[in-house]
């Protein structure tokens, strides 16, 4: 759903809109674009398809920023998975650069599976007829100069961390356009969240608090912010990194703020893509079963996988189905199915058996850890014929050397038809033809299995009409995924949990203890068997909700909320910090003492900290945030640097900055970060 923000923006625009043609696209309406599928083979008859609303309602936005409608420069676009939202960045950024909004586009993904993916959508020729726009951005790795004269580049969240002054000074160059892909992968940090400063003494830092404290730089730089997502909840409860929250309704829980000042949000839930047929519907099918397992050298169970709640024996239990009989009789429960729906297209299409053919559906295997997954494929492969199997079924995981060419064939090719995997496929992977999904995993988060979920939902244009395809899920008939169910059903999705206080913890944070298995040392599983399979269709679940009735404000007469206004002076604190510090490390700004070379950004936020009596943005009030923006309006950061002497976390870049001299001759580079 759209926020009521939104609404007025696209108003505005079609009532300021003059040109016309081109920018009618732009506006959505349902008369100006229609694009046909089938392109990439030509197998598949070319169907007209038209903007989803989800698609039209960003357009509305791009034209808004574009014409001077809107000051928004922060896009959330929450879209169920399998919704399309890769389709969302080509938009944006066919829009804003042709108006000289932005000059560079930036698109940050989680794994380097997904930069192909990235790069194919703007070079997808339909789209590129059809709006019209010639962008092109690459895959790049850290090397100088990542868009190498195109109108940008992809890389990942991985990429960022490594070189974090690289990309800074890509958007100290060029008006850049900000695409962060998956956003939920990033937790909020204690710096700029409050919330998440009360939590510190509960989370340790882990690879996501890195990822975050590497691309805020990024969003505080950029010129416009995309921040795209399927799921709008963190697995481990805690906020998304950027994000406007609020007051949830229960205790200790906090929502997004859908309708905040200043952003522009989009909803696409998984109720409307149904309406407009942009995903299809799931079919469950639970499989019941029972295990038996030692543990310490006594023999327990056997023991039902069912039950109404969870209880202290179903992760063991799990644990056990996941390794023994059971796994192999859900397997083949999976194997059947995609096996039928085969050979139903195969004599709808009147081709022969073993003939290779885009659209007859696949198979995708999630097992728990990367042993069991070899077992699942020696499994598998023993139901195919020898001279097929190595060919038909294949596995892919991150220890593999080839696995993302396993991945690619996966993806675009007939075979392989069946694909053991363990993570590397569950989010972002785009294959349509994924028509049956075996989910024999121990993880229970939501996130997590609407993510894999999603890999059977998205309609593949060359299995024929829509009525009649299916999406179909195996998984164990377990208590813990009966309340996923549930929640995907009933909630939105949108609640950052606070976690509960004089919980210590050790290496591992609460909520990845809660989703690994029992360790093996103390569980071996002895034996499990299936007992029965029901189906249940998935009921299409609850839209984004703007506000609930609650939560409505009762003195319209206030200017605002004031953690909305500290949330809105953080990000202009920060916005400060960052252009003194463009402007700094700019060639023109050498005089101020040379201050150039990587940390900068960090280093003056440290020294603002300094200044402001050792308070961090979360930490200050709102009295303090005004008093902290007119001190940085009036001083410059560069002067106040000696406040940082004797701190050993900057002694090392100040001493590189006072031996540095720009090369003569070219003074505009800087010298990479190197301790030899």
């Amino acid at each position: 759903m759209f926020t009521t923000r939104c609404n007025q923006v696209r108003n505005a625009t079609r009532s300021r809109r003059a040109t016309p043609h081109r920018h009618r696209c732009w506006t959505g309406e349902s008369r100006g674009i229609k694009i046909l599928a089938g392109y990439r083979t030509g197998e598949a008859p070319l169907t007209p398809r038209t903007f989803r609303s989800h698609q039209r309602q960003l357009c509305g936005i791009a034209e808004a920023i574009a014409t001077g409608a809107s000051d928004a420069r922060d896009i959330l676009a929450a879209v169920t998975p399998g919704g399309g939202k890769s389709l969302l960045p080509v938009l944006a950024a066919s829009r804003l650069v042709e108006a000289g909004i932005v000059d560079r586009v930036c698109w940050i993904v989680p794994r380097d599976s997904l930069r192909l993916q990235a790069e194919e959508a703007f070079a997808d020729p339909a789209w590129r007829a059809a709006l019209p726009h010639r962008l092109s951005i690459r895959a790049a790795d850290n090397t100088p100069d990542p868009a190498r004269g195109l109108a940008g580049y992809v890389t990942t969240y991985q990429g960022v961390t490594a070189a974090p002054d690289l990309h800074l000074a890509e958007f100290r160059r060029y008006r850049t356009l900000l695409v962060i892909d998956e956003m939920h992968h990033l937790p909020a940090l204690a710096d700029t969240d409050p919330a998440a400063a009360a939590q510190a003494a509960f989370l340790d830092t882990d690879e996501a608090s890195s990822w975050s404290r590497a691309i805020l730089p990024l969003l505080e730089c950029a010129r416009v912010r995309l921040l795209l997502s399927g799921t709008l909840e963190r697995a481990d409860g805690r906020a998304i990194l950027w994000l406007p929250y609020r007051k949830g309704r229960k205790a200790r829980t906090r929502e997004v703020e859908l309708d905040a000042p200043g952003w522009a949000v989009i909803g696409y839930s998984r109720s409307q893509a149904l309406a407009e047929k942009a995903v299809l519907p799931v079919t469950f099918g639970a499989l019941d079963g029972e295990a038996i397992w030692r543990e310490e050298e006594v023999e327990v169970g056997p023991h039902r996988l069912s039950a109404p709640y969870p209880s202290e024996t179903t992760r063991p239990a799990l644990f056990t189905a996941l390794r023994t009989g059971f796994a192999e009789a859900l397997l083949r429960e999976a194997f059947v199915a995609v096996r039928g729906i085969r050979a139903e297209r195969r004599e709808a299409r009147g081709l022969a058996a073993g003939t290779a053919a885009r659209g007859l559906g696949k198979l995708l295997v999630v097992a728990p850890d990367q042993l069991a997954a070899k077992h699942y494929l020696d499994v598998i492969r023993g139901w195919i014929p020898t001279a097929q199997a190595d060919h038909v079924a294949q596995l892919a995981t991150s220890d593999q050397a080839h696995a993302h060419e396993v991945l690619a064939a996966f993806r675009l090719r007939p075979e392989p038809s069946i694909l053991v995997t363990v993570a590397m496929a569950y989010e972002g992977l785009d294959v349509p033809e994924v028509a049956v999904v075996a989910a024999l995993t121990h993880i229970r988060s939501r996130p997590w299995l609407e993510q894999m979920i999603a890999r059977a939902t998205r309609v593949d244009p060359h299995a024929g009409a829509y009525e009649t395809q299916r999406a179909l899920v195996f998984h164990p008939d377990d208590p813990l995924f009966a309340d996923f169910r549930r929640r995907m059903e009933t909630e939105q999705g949108t609640l950052a949990r606070r976690p509960k206080p004089g919980r210590g913890q050790g290496a591992l944070p609460l909520w990845l203890r809660d989703q690994l298995p029992p360790p093996r040392d103390s569980i071996i599983p002895l034996q499990s068997n299936a007992l029965a399979m029901r189906f249940d269709l998935l009921r299409p679940g609850p839209d984004l909700a703007l506000r609930r009735p609650e939560q409505e404000a009762t003195q319209v007469e206030m200017l605002g909320p004031p953690s909305a206004i500290e949330r809105r002076l953080r990000a202009q604190l920060g916005e400060l910090v960052g252009t003194q510090a463009i402007e700094d490390e700019d060639g023109r700004a050498g005089m101020r003492g040379g201050l150039s070379g990587p940390g900068l950004y960090h280093r003056y936020n440290a020294c603002l900290k300094r200044i402001c009596g050792n308070k961090s943005r979360a930490e200050m009030t709102l009295g303090e945030l005004e008093a902290a923006i007119g001190w940085m309006e009036r001083n410059r950061l560069s002067e106040h640097l000696h406040l940082l002497d004797g701190d050993p976390r900057y002694a090392w870049s100040a001493r590189k900055r006072q031996e540095w001299k720009p090369p003569v001759g070219r003074p505009d580079r800087r010298p990479r970060a190197s301790r030899r």
